[in-house]
């Protein structure tokens, strides 16, 4: 009850005063102010967008898990779209006899809403529905103030499962996209095995020495560019020109291109393991 109390009031303080949340988040992260006058790195300029950017209605549209569709398929990105077999106002109009025996169902408004179902058969739906609806409950903007959520319209939505030839999860390509133009990208490789390895390159594939891409490159322990990156990188650079700042995530199964999500505000903007990337990325950005 005290723990649900303080939560309601943490939720409350966000509405009321989301820039002194953010300064406080920012704090209690980093043990240094957040200068919103003169932000230097990327953690701190995704904070400056959140004040200045993100209410404005095309963020909440590319934020919403299922409204982004739209988009996608507008900038003329439809065949990357991974299939969508349903979207539900409630967890009870799931029709799981209907579904597949593997499928993912996640909420649009937020992060981390993801249930992932490799067996429909030992899926517990009654504590799925509960799950589903406790999150479509929750303000995700107000957690650490991404106002991007704020104005989406809750739905659960299931698609295809995505799996490599191995049957493990795929790697994935995150972009990090400035002013229109994708600099880095951030490759998640080894996820299946428990132990991902993450690894930061420029746009002609060079690894970038940012933390444990370090050690990975000493050992010379990197992957060779993908038969796909030329097209995740046309891709990325078309979703990200109307923006300042996203982050294009796309998945590759055998060269193919599946669309993941654009994030514009990564761990919130407080991203502890950024370290060196977070001055170089946050000089590119130009706000």
């Amino acid at each position: 009850m005290i723990k649900q109390t303080v939560k309601s009031a943490l939720q409350i303080s966000a509405n009321i005063f989301p820039k002194s949340c953010a300064k406080a988040h920012y704090y209690i992260k980093f043990k240094k102010k957040l200068n919103l006058t003169n932000p230097t790195n990327l953690n701190e300029k995704i904070q400056w967008l959140k004040f200045n950017e993100l209410n404005n209605n095309i963020y909440t549209q590319c934020a919403d898990k299922y409204k982004v569709r739209e988009y996608i398929a507008a900038k003329g990105c439809g065949e990357i779209l991974n299939d969508l077999y349903g979207v539900y106002d409630n967890p009870e109009d799931i029709d799981y006899n209907a579904l597949p025996e593997k499928f993912a169902l996640k909420c649009n408004h937020g992060a981390g809403y993801n249930i992932i179902c490799d067996d429909k058969s030992s899926l517990d739906i009654e504590r799925t529905n509960k799950l589903l609806n406790k999150w479509l409950k929750q303000d995700f903007s107000t957690l650490f103030i991404e106002p991007q959520y704020k104005k989406i319209e809750r739905k659960i939505l299931c698609e295809k499962y995505i799996e490599n030839e191995r049957g493990g999860f795929p790697d994935d390509y995150k972009f990090y996209c400035f002013n229109g133009k994708p600099y880095a990208v951030m490759v998640c490789v080894g996820r299946e095995k428990g132990t991902p390895k993450f690894y930061y390159f420029d746009m002609n594939w060079h690894p970038l020495p940012f933390e444990d891409t370090v050690e990975l490159i000493n050992r010379n322990d990197y992957p060779e560019m993908p038969e796909g990156f030329h097209k995740m990188k046309h891709y990325a650079k078309k979703l990200a020109s109307d923006f300042k700042f996203v982050r294009a995530d796309f998945y590759l199964l055998n060269s193919e291109v599946i669309f993941g999500e654009l994030t514009f505000t990564p761990s919130a903007g407080l991203d502890v393991s950024l370290q060196e990337a977070d001055i170089v990325l946050g000089s590119q950005l130009r706000l």
